[in-house]
């Protein structure tokens, strides 16, 4: 399809100059519009195919005029990147659009540029990608950075639209939860296919804990996606304190030992008395 899209373009190329059209005379301005009047170029096709519509210039001045064209927020080729168009006539200049694989289905916008004599004029693509839309997200590669506390993780597009992702963290220790952030939107969206990834700061984790991190992360008209992650924080004063009072735990109970000891040692032995003895 596309070859046979760019052996149109070529042969338009070749007949361009004979497909020129008596335009009203005058001292009017050049002009650049789709062909048949229309108020902007509408393209409607699947992705991976290629569309093809017509730009019209026109000239009502008395000396040919060059005008250069480009294209902008789309794949667009011309007939000719620069026409000359004849005093008082109009050109009509095919191009057309390559709507990409990965392009997601919707409504798309582009522009064709026209420039000619110092001024430029902006003509409107809008193009519809037709297929079946799906919304799906996933969070993945989590990881817990258990010196930083900041977490590692993947979002990744796997559906065929453009999504807006939200994320919400929570993570749970031994005694209680440690970590909850609401969800919030992300600064980014995903093309379909596209990852990102990112690390959420957590500046002030526990000192000594072992956690249970999850991640949810959301998009419109997408299920929510958890991952999780587990990691273990020992911190060395939070360590050097533990040990202090274990070490203070322990001291007291050798001491309650050696006390008991001696209170036993001190008393006084009661003998017996022999039966049968009167007293």
């Amino acid at each position: 399809m596309r070859t046979a899209a760019r052996s149109g373009l070529v042969a338009a190329a070749t007949a361009l100059l004979g497909v020129v059209a008596a335009a009203p005379p005058g001292d009017r301005a050049w002009t650049a519009a789709p062909a048949a009047g229309r108020p902007y170029a509408y393209l409607e096709g699947p992705a991976g195919s290629v569309l093809q519509d017509t730009l019209s210039l026109t000239n009502p001045g008395a000396r040919p005029l060059t005008v250069r064209l480009t294209g902008q927020g789309a794949p667009v080729a011309f007939a000719a990147r620069s026409v000359t168009v004849p005093a008082r006539t109009r050109a009509d200049v095919p191009f057309a659009v390559t709507v990409t694989t990965d392009t997601p289905p919707g409504d798309h916008r582009g522009t064709v540029r026209a420039t000619a004599a110092g001024r430029e004029l902006s003509v409107q693509l809008r193009l519809r990608v037709s297929g079946p839309r799906l919304a799906a997200l996933t969070v993945e590669d989590v990881r817990v950075d258990d010196t930083t506390g900041a977490l590692h993780y993947t979002l990744v597009n796997r559906g065929t639209t453009v999504l807006a992702p939200t994320l919400a963290v929570r993570a749970e220790g031994l005694l209680g939860t440690v970590l909850d952030r609401p969800e919030r939107a992300l600064p980014l969206t995903l093309r379909p296919g596209e990852r990102a990834t990112r690390t959420e700061p957590w500046p002030d984790p526990p000192a000594l804990d072992s956690v249970t991190v999850r991640l949810t992360a959301a998009a419109p008209g997408a299920a929510p996606a958890t991952a999780r992650a587990e990691a273990a924080f020992a911190s060395g004063p939070a360590l050097a304190g533990t040990a202090g009072l274990l070490l203070v735990a322990a001291g007291g109970g050798a001491y309650g030992i050696a006390y008991g000891k001696r209170r036993r040692s001190g008393r006084p032995r009661t003998r017996r008395a022999p039966e049968g003895a009167t007293p």
